[in-house]
């Protein structure tokens, strides 16, 4: 099987740290995003929407992080993905609120705006309102995750079992730290976020956007 992706991806490295913590072997196709490889032909091709990260395996294509780590999972029997119902629904869940909220509100809407160029406002007047909604907004996801879903002593996203929901969430919110913050208002999260931290390859998976978030430093930011 071969993955179209990057390193510096906030989807791709969930993907990644799947694959290099169970054993699933993946050709790795990287994708430089930072030159615009995204937006040639070939890989217009390979998914017009111009993402990474993608799956083949065989003729089989297939985009979007979420439904590639549940495929992958599904694909070698992995625990991380249970088959009980309602088990597996909890981590739909999880995975869709991620998509559907904390991506928006933490990545697009604070982090990436301050880190990536093409992501600025225009004017300074509209990135520091961008910045204001989006940090606002940020925080009130992580307190639910803090205080309802991490709360009462449970170490993951799910239940007391790790499963492919936290290996998706972590990715985004590791990005609060590149804009400065330490989590510390979100004790619970800063928990489960330094377990993740301890898997294996984890430091491999991320050592390109941590080597990034260095250079960073020292710059002024909206910290959530």
């Amino acid at each position: 099987m071969k993955l179209y992706c990057h390193p510096a991806s906030t989807t791709s490295r969930p993907v990644m740290l799947f694959a290099a913590e169970n054993g699933v072997p993946l050709e790795l196709q990287v994708v430089d995003l930072f030159t615009g490889e995204h937006y040639q032909p070939p890989f217009e091709a390979v998914n017009p929407n111009h993402l990474v990260p993608v799956l083949e395996d065989g003729d089989f294509r297939l985009t979007e992080s979420s439904a590639i780590l549940k495929y992958l999972a599904d694909q070698t029997g992995s625990p991380l993905y249970p088959r009980d119902l309602q088990a597996r629904a909890r981590v739909n869940e999880r995975m869709d609120w991620v998509n559907t909220q904390l991506c928006r509100d933490l990545a697009y809407g604070t982090v990436y705006p301050q880190i990536f160029p093409l992501h600025k406002r225009r004017s300074d007047e509209a990135q520091a309102a961008q910045l204001q909604w989006g940090c606002e907004r940020a925080q009130g996801w992580l307190k639910v995750m803090d205080q309802h879903w991490l709360g009462g002593g449970q170490r993951f996203l799910c239940g007391d079992a790790m499963t492919i929901a936290d290996y998706f969430a972590s990715s985004f919110v590791a990005l609060a730290e590149l804009v400065g913050s330490d989590l510390s208002a979100y004790p619970n999260v800063r928990a489960w976020l330094q377990r993740m931290k301890a898997l294996p390859h984890w430091a491999e998976v991320n050592q390109v956007i941590e080597g990034y978030g260095a250079t960073l430093k020292g710059q002024p930011m909206v910290a959530v």
